[in-house]
């Protein structure tokens, strides 16, 4: 199968007996995670990468939906690959995504989380003030989109504007939801981040791989790629070391014909 690689739909593809659940990040959708789903499309896994509600369309479609909403969408995508009986499955996130899958491991059953870029603390400073700023100004842009390479940004589907009151949301999330929740992870933990990511304060890896409470971690850096790591140079030894995690600890790779 061979998927659509620039579109903001979400995809699917049965494969074998072991699951990878693709969660996208903050204002993304799955074409941010397209080349890494047909990776492991190839490899033979059952694949799901769903659109997080309020995704993938306009700013104004966004602003009508909060943390748990996407939560939600998250849940029912967990529900979706529980339907298909597989032997193992591990989920991956790509910045909220990231934030959204360590929370999904702290209370639901999974072989193991793949967090990529995940955000404890954002650059922008901007937004410090943002529980109240929303209230003033709607929608804003983000520092990084205008400098983002070109390369990355033809694979991308973002939308135009954020909304802050989005962003608040995100936030509070981050503060109330995953940070006290991560000593509740204890299944096998892949924590990667970029060294030069641009939006996303790269200590957060460090207080991510120090809280949570399992007994094999690691921490990957990646020296040379941006905050969309699943679609930047590096991408290529990204995905292999998410296969070897996934193989390592798997009790079985059978299911993968």
């Amino acid at each position: 199968m061979k998927i659509v690689r620039r579109s903001p739909e979400p995809f699917f593809y049965k494969g074998g007996k072991t699951g990878i659940l693709l969660i996208h990040g903050f204002s993304g959708s799955p074409s941010e995670l397209r080349p890494m789903g047909q990776y492991f499309i190839d490899k033979g896994y059952t694949v799901y990468a769903p659109l997080l509600a309020g995704h993938g369309k306009t700013a104004e479609e966004m602003v009508k939906t909060g943390w748990r909403d996407w939560w939600q969408s998250v849940l029912d995508a967990y529900e979706r690959l529980q339907k298909e009986e597989l032997d193992h499955l591990f989920v991956a996130g790509l910045s909220m995504g990231g934030a959204l899958t360590l929370f999904l491991a702290a209370q639901k059953p999974v072989d193991g989380v793949i967090s990529m870029c995940t955000p404890v603390w954002i650059k922008d400073r901007r937004l410090m003030f943002v529980d109240l700023v929303h209230y003033f100004y709607p929608f804003y842009t983000p520092k990084n989109r205008r400098k983002r390479d070109p390369e990355i940004e033809s694979m991308m589907v973002p939308i135009d504007r954020t909304p802050l009151k989005c962003v608040a949301s995100l936030k509070k999330f981050i503060r109330t939801q995953m940070r006290p929740s991560l000593s509740k992870v204890t299944v096998p933990a892949l924590i990667v981040q970029s060294r030069q990511d641009e939006t996303v304060e790269p200590e957060s890896a460090d207080y991510i791989l120090e809280h949570i409470s399992s007994e094999k971690k690691k921490l990957s850096w990646y020296e040379n790629s941006c905050h969309i790591i699943t679609l930047d140079k590096e991408r290529g030894k990204l995905f292999q070391e998410v296969e070897h995690f996934i193989i390592e600890n798997s009790m079985s790779i059978k299911g993968l014909a």
